[in-house]
């Protein structure tokens, strides 16, 4: 991103017609946004700061009118992003927008923000850390009310108030053994600062490891809950995905190996996310391309929390491949098409639990969605206490936890090298927050912002 010398300002409420938008303003030069846009006999009353002024905005060059606006000022460094912030709240036809927006571009020093850069600056600032600003995207983001209330308290630093105990636990120890170090010809004032040092990091060691047995259920309710389904050819599951998307989602044929990739669907059951999967069918391949699409389908399965086996009811395969036998993953029989079945067409008792439904006429796709709802429910059961959400997180807590087993069990006569280790878990830990080396980080999270944001 651009450095900080200019001011920034963009469109940060929606960009459809509306009854209000919010137009942000944030830098050094802010305040000219009170000099240029505001109609000289309100300007100097509303600098009070934190205060809504209704104000005439008009243009920089001629004076014309703008808008009749709600005008807030916040001085830099009580701000969000820790400089002078305004924020113009307009009337939100799109023409208002258009024109506000344009009188400051012809501002001195005023460019359009680059997405997320408001959130940057708030990090840049000192006003949040990574873990505050990840959660603030995936608040953004949020599409179900498991998520809003897992990016919440992500948002309100649950994670950030842990990493600064561990961080500040680590840099102790740390500091202790390299007292050791220094008075290593005092044996028992070396002795006492590594025996402390110790405890330090066995407690530490311990939160970490408390983390990361999660079984990501953090993850699992953050990115949503992976259900594949599976089954030989034409047993309906493209049926299957559309009338449980309750729309046209997948190509549906009579034609064996109509899907050759692997279809999602986003979903929100039960108010958690669900990440629906369509496969292609599985049998003897008639083609490179179809072989290559069973691939992928049966990685997809094993990688899944919920497996969908679906079957024709006229004509069951009990028997999952052997890519599918032994794996964590929860798996469900679907029997499909009971609608055409006739009575009897079953040889003696079904041989697992199923769920019987007919895509043709709706019959049981309620209950089966009931069932992946619970199953989800079950397997993000505690999600929203757990403090790791993010791949990233898992990487940098389990880099740390690395390190601190490496000093458990190292050699304590070897200081040098033990201190190496609590500096390497204490450096992962800054990494988690962005207190130290984050900048080849930084463009990828707040690239997850909207322009304005």
């Amino acid at each position: 991103m651009t450095g900080q010398s200019s001011t920034i300002y963009a469109l940060s409420s929606g960009h459809d017609r509306a009854g209000v938008a919010i137009i942000r303003v944030s830098g050094g030069d802010a305040d000219a946004t009170l000099t240029r846009l505001v109609a000289p006999r309100v300007a100097q009353v509303v600098t009070t700061p934190r205060t809504a002024h209704r104000v005439s905005l008009v243009d920089p060059d001629d004076g014309s009118p703008l808008d009749d606006a709600l005008l807030l000022w916040f001085p830099g460094p009580k701000s969000f992003t820790g400089e002078d912030v305004v924020e113009l709240h307009v009337h939100g036809g799109r023409a208002v927008v258009a024109g506000v927006l344009a009188a400051l571009g012809r501002l001195p020093d005023y460019r359009l923000a680059e997405p997320g850069e408001f959130t940057r600056r708030a990090f840049e600032h000192g006003k949040i850390d990574l873990t505050e600003a990840e959660g603030l995207a995936d608040l953004i983001a949020a599409e179900t009310e498991a998520q809003r209330r897992l990016a919440l308290k992500q948002l309100s630093g649950d994670l950030h108030r842990a990493a600064e105990g561990w961080r500040g636990d680590l840099l102790r120890a740390q500091a202790l053994v390299e007292a050791a170090i220094d008075f290593a010809d005092e044996g028992d004032v070396s002795a006492h600062a590594v025996a402390d040092a110790g405890k330090l990091a066995a407690r530490v060691a311990a939160a970490l490891q408390e983390a990361l047995a999660d079984q990501h259920r953090g993850e699992i309710l953050r990115d949503g809950f992976r259900v594949v389904i599976a089954g030989p050819p034409n047993v309906g599951k493209s049926s299957l995905i559309n009338a449980i998307a309750k729309r046209d989602a997948a190509i549906v044929s009579a034609e064996a190996g109509t899907t050759r990739d692997v279809v999602e669907l986003q979903l929100n059951l039960g108010g958690l996310a669900v990440v629906l999967t369509d496969t292609a069918g599985v049998r003897e391949a008639e083609g490179n391309i179809e072989r290559e699409g069973i691939r992928r389908g049966m990685a997809r399965a094993r990688d899944a929390q919920m497996v969908l086996w679906v079957m024709d009811a006229l004509n069951p395969q009990w028997n999952l491949p052997p890519d599918l036998m032994g794996q964590e993953a929860v798996t469900l029989r679907v029997l499909n098409k009971v609608d055409l079945a006739s009575a009897g067409v079953f040889a003696g008792p079904v041989p697992y639990s199923t769920v019987e439904i007919s895509t043709l006429t709706g019959v049981g796709i309620a209950d089966l969605e009931r069932k992946i709802a619970e199953a989800a429910r079950l397997r993000t059961q505690g999600g929203e206490a757990a403090l790791i959400t993010t791949a990233r997180h898992r990487q940098h807590i389990g880099a740390a936890a690395e390190a601190l087993a490496a000093y458990g069990s190292g050699d304590k006569a070897a200081l040098e090298l033990r201190a190496e280790d609590l500096r390497l878990a204490s450096w992962a830990i800054g990494r988690l927050v962005g207190r130290v080396d984050a900048e080849e980080i930084l463009g990828e999270i707040f690239g997850r912002f909207c322009i304005g944001k």
